[in-house]
């Protein structure tokens, strides 16, 4: 875990020096990814642009300025409950403990659901009392597990984020887009929690029988735009304090290299995921990707893999 805490260190320094890197080298060849056209500007206050499988950022505004995060707070939280799963076909009932205010209530005292369920009604729907109910389901204290949430982000090397509960409803949940970049790039190379991500909706059965048919948060899942990006997965979040906020992997229509996308504290929740379309489609026609791709000779899947 040390070398991992350093090696993520100096990957942070690295990008933390080349906002936009003008090149980096594999495999001794030198690829240029300095854009080809001027860096767009977006609405959103802060926003960044990652390649899925690199360290370097495509876009930067504002993107080491901190803010609340909202629940894409969530994606941490699940992280964290991947670590210490009771078990997916355990059974878990609804307390006292659970209910917090804020945002849909998806689940009711005393029902009870497995903790597969409970995990998909956390990040399809941004249930706060279903995150709640999976960090009970854990057994850990809520101090212990935001602990370990901290350092968690300690160990991704997430420099400007803190957490102070699992939800994303506390100001004191914050990051950068930055550091959102990275945590998100972690969080969706975890099969659990890309799957969830993924999902325009969800149903199933409580043990009582009562059907929960839930829905993303995430627009663009159920309502792609035409002719626009793919969405491969995707968390949303909202307070007042964070503005509407989307981090989501995206991919061009016809393919071509997987992206990060990350836009914080927007005016509108549709805002939030034109501007997420609007910075992919810049970085497919602002780099010359082609080129790329001929110089090193194999797929994007790996070429930044290094």
């Amino acid at each position: 875990m040390l070398w991992t805490f350093i090696l993520n260190l100096l990957l942070v320094f690295a990008s933390l020096a080349n906002g936009v890197p003008a090149r980096v080298q594999v495999n001794g060849t030198v690829i240029a990814l300095k854009p080809q056209t001027a860096v767009i500007k977006i609405a959103a206050r802060r926003g960044a642009l990652l390649l899925a499988n690199d360290h370097f950022l495509l876009f930067a505004q504002k993107a080491n300025q901190e803010q609340p995060i909202a629940s894409i707070t969530k994606l941490m939280t699940a992280m964290v409950f991947l670590e210490n799963n009771p078990g997916w076909n355990k059974i878990y009932k609804i307390s006292p403990a659970d209910n917090i205010t804020g945002g849909q209530i998806h689940l009711f005292l005393g029902e009870q659901l497995t903790i597969k369920d409970l995990f998909y009604t956390s990040l399809v729907a941004s249930d706060n009392g279903a995150t709640m109910a999976l960090v009970h389901a854990t057994g850990l204290s809520e101090p212990e597990f935001v602990k370990k949430m901290n350092i968690q982000a300690q160990v991704l090397g997430l420099l400007n984020t803190h957490f102070q509960e699992p939800t994303g409803l506390s100001t004191g949940d914050y990051s950068t887009a930055r550091d959102v970049a990275f945590m998100a790039q972690a969080a969706f190379q975890r099969p659990a929690i890309r799957k969830a991500t993924t999902l325009a909706d969800y149903t199933f059965k409580t043990l009582g029988g009562r059907v929960k048919n839930i829905q993303s948060t995430d627009y663009l899942l159920a309502h792609p735009h035409q002719d626009s990006v793919q969405v491969l997965a995707g968390k949303t979040g909202f307070t007042d304090e964070a503005g509407y906020s989307f981090v989501g992997l995206l991919q061009g229509k016809q393919g071509g290299p997987e992206m990060i996308a990350v836009v914080l504290n927007t005016r509108s929740k549709e805002q939030r995921f034109l501007q997420s379309e609007q910075l992919v489609n810049w970085a497919l026609a602002s780099y010359n990707w082609d080129k790329i791709k001929r110089q090193v000779g194999f797929g994007f899947q790996s070429i930044f893999n290094f």
